[in-house]
């Protein structure tokens, strides 16, 4: 892809924007009355940072930074709770991503991740937002769409204790998560 056109799209309620790419200005564009969308078409793809800075009222307004990323090496995750109640009810959703050695996220990445559950509880299904995958909700391994995969987490009831979830895939780094599962 180095060396190819890629065409930016910026969206923004912005009056107008300047795009830079490894820190050479790309240009400023206008936005109309009703477009909330800005076009960089010419756009010649290279490695590094992408920064969009938008306009308001003449006024520098918000930027936002996209980064190119390394080689996936290793799994990030986190729970959207980390308390839980132990009815048997009461779930947590746990996204994985596949990371760099820095961190960032790796968008265009489908590792096969492997969940297990120690504690009080049980992963009743997981995911990856691909509606052509047709892997069982509940099998323990999922096949990373974009990147991401989810894991569900229910506790058991009458059960309180320590929920922790690991993720793996080969060659990468694994993470863990613990949940707190407490009795009502």
């Amino acid at each position: 892809r180095v060396g190819q056109v890629t065409p930016v799209h910026l969206y923004t309620s912005g009056d107008e924007a300047e795009l830079f790419l490894n820190g050479k200005s790309l240009g400023r564009k206008k936005r109309g009355p009703r477009d909330y969308r800005l076009r960089w078409d010419d756009v010649v793809y290279q490695p590094g940072t992408l920064k969009a800075v938008v306009y308001k009222k003449g006024k520098r307004w918000a930027e936002d930074t996209v980064a190119t990323t390394g080689q996936p090496a290793k799994l990030l995750v986190s729970a959207d709770r980390a308390r839980l109640r132990a009815d048997g009810k009461d779930l947590s959703f746990v996204t994985v991503t596949i990371a760099d050695k820095d961190g960032r996220p790796v968008p265009r990445t489908h590792d096969r991740i492997t969940f297990k559950l120690s504690g009080p509880g049980e992963i009743v299904a997981t995911d990856n937002g691909d509606a052509t995958d047709l892997e069982s909700f509940q099998s323990p391994q999922r096949k990373a769409f974009n990147g991401l995969a989810l894991a569900i987490v229910k506790t058991k009831a009458g059960e309180a204790g320590k929920l922790t979830l690991t993720a793996s895939a080969d060659g990468l780094e694994g993470a863990q998560v613990t949940l707190d599962s407490l009795a009502q």
